[in-house]
């Protein structure tokens, strides 16, 4: 029989195994449920605690990061399973904040190799990472007594690895086009996919305030318990503060979430939306959910990770979530002189045409690069992108993000008319951010 890690898990570390798992199915992506079930059955994984699952084109990492930090406030030992990551692959599995340790994610890795593997009777099962890497996290949480998991949708819903798992509660945060290659080209096909997260009799939350019809009528015909934002819940945002409403009643008058852009609004509501359907098996206290929320911390969503000058990481990657960036950037101009510089980069398959066109009026200048990665834009689509968009736009190219990142902080300082409000922005990727971060981590002290 060939030696496979689950035969010699003692000699495999962490780098060894992601190496491993990547190379088990010919795809990347694999849509469908039959696989991940059959382990499912073999691992006997039957989760005691309880789930919410949140899925969504944009968002979800937001309010996964809310949920998480209000259930551990209110003192629950909390789960979070998330995609991708930025530095680190511990940073998918965590628990109350804190990332599994390599020995814990090797051990569960060896657990489902074991499960997918041949033996006398069963067939080895083929799995892709996604798929492998979901149900490691699952094992590893119901080995640590949580009382509740949030699971991060990866792509779609209807046949994500994560909806494998029945939740108790169910969020789609927006829709909107991406992953039209597996999704479909419109927002009633990628509407219909990600409802299939909703189960009947279950709270079933949607954060779009346009959903599709594809969308709704799923819900409905499945008798899901369906809570459709601006309809049975809504928020109504003040200066300082906003209010969260439900069933058309004043809930919560709560200070503004750490996480900058009004759009995080939208997001809270959702979260609280769960909370509130979960409160009579998970109570949670007001107070709780206020010092949360001003809390919670989300890697590279307008993140400010240095002042001298300033710089902010924004995983934007769709037309999307570039326009809440571009809201987000307005929001923050100083008045007076000031620019703004973009490290930018994008895979090919992404509509970087349609990112740039919602930025292109926040952008002074354009610092691009290639990603180190395969499915990387080249250096020549990426510049050719930003010109049939803006053909005159000042654009500078570089070898790696990191070069196009340390010319953008010495071109600030280095010019004799900058303002003290000039400011870069990081965006376009996961893979630009990580870059960059990689980057600061090695070249400014500053650890992520």
């Amino acid at each position: 029989m060939t030696e496979t890690p689950a035969f010699n898990a003692a000699n495999k570390d962490l780098a060894a195994w992601l190496s491993y798992i990547e190379q088990l199915h010919p795809k990347s992506i694999s849509m469908g449920l039959e696989r991940i079930n059959v382990v499912i059955r073999r691992l006997n994984l039957a989760p005691a605690f309880k789930i919410i699952t949140v899925a969504g084109t944009n968002g979800k990492g937001s309010t996964c990061a809310m949920l998480s930090q209000i259930y551990q406030e209110a003192g629950y030992r909390v789960a979070c399973y998330t995609s991708p990551h930025l530095l680190r692959y511990n940073e998918r599995v965590r628990i109350n904040g804190l990332e599994a340790s390599d020995s814990d994610l090797c051990q569960a890795f060896a657990a489902v190799e074991m499960a997918r593997c041949r033996n006398s009777v069963d067939e080895e099962v083929s799995l892709t990472y996604f798929e492998f890497g979901t149900l490691a996290a699952m094992w590893h949480f119901c080995q640590q007594k949580i009382e509740i998991a949030v699971l991060e949708i990866g792509l779609g819903g209807r046949l994500d690895a994560v909806n494998a798992f029945e939740p108790d509660c169910a969020i789609v945060t927006s829709v909107d086009l991406d992953h039209q290659e597996f999704l479909g080209n419109t927002r009633e096909s990628i509407g219909a996919e990600k409802a299939g997260v909703y189960r009947t009799g279950v709270a079933a939350i949607c954060g779009d305030f346009n959903p599709p019809e594809t969308l709704i009528s799923h819900a409905q015909n499945i008798q899901a318990e369906f809570q459709l934002i601006n309809h049975e819940f809504s928020y109504v945002a003040f200066h300082d503060s906003w209010q969260f409403i439900n069933a058309g009643c004043p809930r919560y008058r709560l200070p503004l979430p750490a996480l900058a852009g009004e759009y995080q609004l939208a997001n809270a509501a959702c979260a609280l939306a769960a909370v509130d359907a979960l409160q009579h098996v998970l109570p949670v206290e007001e107070n709780t959910i206020a010092t949360a929320l001003m809390k919670v911390k989300l890697s590279g969503r307008f993140q400010t990770v240095s002042m001298t000058p300033r710089l902010i990481l924004d995983v934007a990657h769709n037309p999307h979530a570039a326009a809440a960036l571009a809201k987000n950037l307005k929001a923050h101009k100083v008045q007076g002189k000031s620019k703004t510089y973009a490290v930018f980069s994008m895979l090919a398959d992404k509509d970087i045409p349609g990112v740039v066109n919602e930025v292109k009026h926040e952008i002074d200048v354009w610092y691009v690069a290639a990603i180190q990665h395969p499915r990387s834009a080249s250096l020549s689509d990426l510049v050719g992108s930003i010109l049939s968009v803006l053909p005159q736009a000042n654009i500078k190219t570089f070898d790696s993000i990191a070069l196009a990142c340390e010319h953008a902080q010495n071109d600030i300082q280095a010019c004799l008319d900058a303002s003290e409000n000039d400011k870069i922005i990081a965006f376009g990727s996961f893979f630009s951010v990580s870059d960059v971060m990689q980057y600061l981590n090695a070249h400014a002290a500053i650890n992520f």
